[in-house]
Formats: structure tokens, C-alpha cells, sequence
């Protein structure tokens, strides 16, 4: 009996070991090398690099800020009628998740500060879409099988979004490595150092609402990242170059969308107009009257825009008879026409200067609007092909002599707040997605032209899908922010 028992316990032993084997091999058949289960940061950073940087942009954000008009239908933005937002970047969020889970299990801090900015970044403008939103539980279905995580309240999103920046630029100032897959900087963490903290001055400044409150020390913050901290100078944008090869052109190559319907809206012709503003010669053509009547590109009597508030079919009327101005052809024809930037110098310096006017810094804020108006003309002067003439430092210097420019040529805070953000406004066509319109709803500047009865649209409404997947926290989140009624109108915390 007990050889007998031996034997069993034996064979049992041996079945256990050889199923362990055999599985062990049957696994390693079945292994997908397309589906590896782990991969190097530096293969997940180019993809969440291009599309971070992509996010945003398009035609609708140009729509809200009145410098193009539909004229064969009416566009909710144009009219500040959308309705419900997206929670898509929650899946470009995941992604970001994965750099961060890879970069911790390898030990590289440099893409893990990389992650804390994209985090930061889409959770940024994911907050300012909606107002609270999930943050602190978000994106942990997978980790710890949180499917219907709870909403943080904007107040926190803010915090947490700051602590995140902060992170990250400490991560990469202790780590210095370069990092390999980076299509921004090509790997060189100095140059991530000053765009990041160059962003965290913007979300700072985000914020210039709420400067009263001690919990969040927004003045203090700013002040020490401005006295304190590497910023950008001239030719450090973070920008997304664009290339001519399939997938990697400009997003608006030979697009349909700037077909026969869209045409520059009168608003934003008649402010460059007005400014003598030659980066109108770069951004829009001439009417077709003006063209067959031999008018110069340079003169700004050939330009003309939509009206953005009456029926759509008087704009039409207008542009069949040759006087309307559309897109320049340049953002259609050309695929490599101009980078995205997610934030550059011009902003950076027009930052500074509103944040010195509101006295949380000193310095000179006249120098500072200046460098960003210069910085806006030269990147035109680089990327706009056969144009660069018109925006060279010549016209950039008579254009700074002008009174309706100079922030000199005005003494009270809210004029001077007007020009700096008149001239973020001017910079801002087909760059920064609807960061002008969130500066016009924190400012008031510049004033956008909407009709008598349409009333400012401060959020989108949350997804349908939330309503359907996590009712009772996009429910408590409504309620708590908006008294129940998930309204576009409704304003948010950080514009309260």
C-alpha cells in the first residue's frame, strides 16, 4: 500500500509538472507578436505625441470664434447652439495610462514625466469642455475594476492637474536623459521643461477668477514658475511639424470641408482689417470681384467677410455674387503648411503680460506683448511659403507703431487686458482649438457678435453614453454643479 501510494503521489506530481509545461509551451504558441502585451515607452510616445497635439483643432473651434462662417446650413457653433461634448479623449487617456504603467516598470522617469503632461493636459480640457468630470478614479477599470467612476469636483480637477504639471517638470529637471521616440523635441528634456511650465502658466492663468481663493495660491504659483522657473524663448514652440508622407499631413490636406459652404466671417476680417493687420494677406484670399478687378493681395479693401448672424442664406447671396473671402487655399493644398503648436512663445509672453498687468508679477508687461506679437508675425514669416514678405519684420515693426496696437497708447487695466487678448485672438486661427474662446468667457475679450436673443454657451452638455453607462454619478455630478439641469448655459466653477 505504501509503494502503491508512493507510486500515485509520484504520478501526480509528474502529471502536475508536465501540464504545467505543456502549458506553459501552448501559451507560447499562442502568443500574438502583433499583440505584445508589453511594449517600450518610446513605441507608445510618438502615436499619444500626435494625437495629443492633433486634439481640439479643426473647423469648429474657428466657427465659435467668429472667423468663419457656413453658408449652405446653419452650424451650431456659430450660433453657440451645440449640445452634448465627447469623452473620446478618455480613450486617447488610456494610452497615456499605458506610457505611464511601461515607464514605471522599467524605470525611465522621463516618459513618466512625459505621461504626467499628456495626463494633465486632456484632463485640462476635458474639465473646461464639461466642468467636473471623473479624474481621481478614471481610467482604473482595467487596474482595479472601476467601470463607473465618480466625478471630481472642478476645484479638484484643477488641483490635481497642477500637482501633475509640477511632477512632471521636476521628474525631468532631476532627469536629463534623452528620449528616443519623441517626434516634439526629438528627446531633449530642456525643451520639455520650458513647454511644460510654459503650460502650467496657462492653467494658472486659467484660473484668474479665482485668484481670491488662499486654498489654491494661483498668484503665488504663477509668481514663482515666471521668477523662477526655464520658459520658452523664440523657436521653442512645442508644435507638431507635419510631413508629406500618407498619414503624417496636415489634418486640413485636401479636406471637403472648405468647399463651396465656408467663408471667412466678417468679425475676423474686419479686426485685422482694422489693426492694419497684414496676416489677413496670409490666411485669406481675396473676394472674386476684388481678384478680377486686379486689386493687390496687400490691399486690405480686397477682403471680405460673412455676416455670422443673420440667416445663412443672405451670407450665401453675398458669396455667389464674388464678395465674400474664403480660407486661403494653402491650408487645403499644402500638406505640410504650418505645425500645430500646443503652446508656444507668442502665448507664453502674451500670458506674461496679462498676468503683469493684474500685477501678480512685475516686469514689463508693453515688452512682453510685444515679443508675443512678433513671435506671431514670425511664425507666419516661416510657414506661410511664398508669403513670408508680407509678415517680416518690417511690417512687424510699423505694425507696433500703430495706436490701435501699442499697449502703451491705453492707461486702464481693462483696455490694455483687451489688447493683449485681441492679439492672442489674432494668432489664434486654426491654433490652440477653443483656447481664445475660453479666455472670452473668463475676460470678456475681445467680444464675440452673437445674435440679441442667443445667450453665452459656457460647457457642452456630458455624453449621452454617461447617462446610459454611469447614471448616478454623471446624475450627482449635474446636480451638484447645476442644480440638476445639464444645460450649455450653465457656468461652470472656474468661471463663477
Amino acid at each position: 500500500m505504501r509503494k502503491t501510494h508512493k507510486l500515485y503521489t509520484f504520478l501526480l506530481f509528474c502529471v502536475a509538472i508536465g501540464s504545467t509545461v505543456s502549458c506553459r509551451k501552448l501559451e507560447d504558441i499562442n502568443t500574438d507578436p502583433n499583440r505584445a502585451g508589453n511594449a517600450h515607452p518610446r513605441a507608445l510616445l510618438p502615436k499619444i505625441e500626435w494625437e495629443a497635439f492633433r486634439a481640439w483643432h479643426g473647423t469648429s473651434p474657428l466657427y465659435t470664434l467668429k472667423m468663419i462662417v457656413q453658408t449652405d446650413g446653419e452650424n451650431a457653433n456659430q450660433i453657440y447652439n451645440w449640445q452634448r461634448g465627447s469623452f473620446d479623449p478618455y480613450e486617447q487617456l488610456r494610452n497615456v495610462v499605458k506610457l505611464e504603467e511601461e515607464a514605471q516598470s522599467i524605470g525611465e522617469p522621463g516618459y513618466l514625466a512625459l505621461a504626467k503632461f499628456f495626463r494633465a493636459y486632456y484632463f485640462y480640457n476635458l474639465t473646461l469642455t464639461f466642468g467636473d468630470i471623473p479624474y481621481s478614479e478614471a481610467l482604473q477599470g482595467e487596474r482595479n475594476a472601476i467601470y463607473s467612476p465618480t466625478y471630481d469636483a472642478q476645484k479638484d480637477v484643477f488641483n490635481g492637474i497642477l500637482s501633475e504639471l509640477e511632477e512632471a517638470s521636476n521628474i525631468l529637471t532631476e532627469n536629463q536623459e534623452v528620449l528616443t521616440g519623441d517626434i516634439i523635441y526629438e528627446g531633449n528634456t530642456t525643451q520639455w521643461i520650458k513647454a511644460i511650465n510654459a503650460f502650467r502658466l496657462r492653467v494658472l492663468l486659467t484660473l484668474s477668477k479665482k485668484d481670491g481663493d488662499s486654498n489654491l495660491g494661483i498668484k503665488a504659483k504663477f509668481a514663482e514658475i515666471a521668477q523662477q522657473a526655464p520658459l520658452l524663448s523664440e523657436g521653442d514652440d512645442a508644435q507638431l511639424v507635419f510631413l508629406d508622407q500618407e498619414g503624417n499631413r496636415y489634418p486640413e490636406f485636401n479636406s471637403s470641408g472648405y468647399g463651396s459652404g465656408m467663408y471667412m466671417d466678417s468679425t475676423f476680417i474686419k479686426r485685422l482689417q482694422d489693426h492694419k493687420d497684414p496676416r489677413l494677406f496670409v490666411i485669406a484670399t481675396r473676394t472674386r470681384l476684388a481678384e478680377e478687378a486686379g486689386l493687390a493681395l496687400d490691399n486690405f479693401a480686397a477682403y471680405e467677410g460673412g455676416d455670422p448672424i443673420v440667416p445663412y442664406a443672405q451670407v450665401n447671396a453675398k458669396a455667389v455674387q464674388g464678395k465674400l473671402s474664403k480660407v486661403l487655399e494653402r491650408y487645403t493644398k499644402d500638406a505640410t503648411t504650418e505645425p500645430y503648436v500646443l503652446i508656444g512663445y507668442a502665448e507664453q509672453q502674451f500670458i506674461l503680460a496679462e498676468a503683469m498687468i493684474r500685477g501678480w508679477i512685475t516686469g514689463n508687461a508693453t515688452a512682453a506683448y510685444n515679443a508675443g506679437i512678433t513671435s506671431a508675425f514670425k511664425f507666419y514669416e516661416n510657414y506661410a511659403k511664398g508669403l513670408g514678405t508680407f509678415v517680416n519684420a518690417s511690417k512687424v515693426e510699423a505694425y507696433l507703431k500703430q495706436d490701435i496696437v501699442r499697449l502703451d497708447a491705453v492707461s486702464t487695466t481693462e483696455e490694455k487686458l483687451a489688447r493683449i487678448h485681441m492679439q492672442k485672438y489674432l494668432r489664434s486661427f486654426h491654433q490652440g482649438g477653443y483656447s481664445a474662446y475660453y479666455d472670452h468667457l473668463r475676460t470678456g475679450y475681445p467680444s464675440l457678435r452673437k445674435s440679441a436673443n442667443v445667450l453665452t454657451a459656457y460647457r457642452w452638455m456630458y455624453p449621452q453614453s454617461e447617462y446610459n453607462n454611469n447614471t448616478a454619478n454623471v446624475g450627482s455630478a449635474i446636480q451638484s454643479q447645476f442644480g440638476g439641469n445639464d444645460n450649455i448655459r450653465s457656468k461652470p466653477w472656474w468661471v463663477q
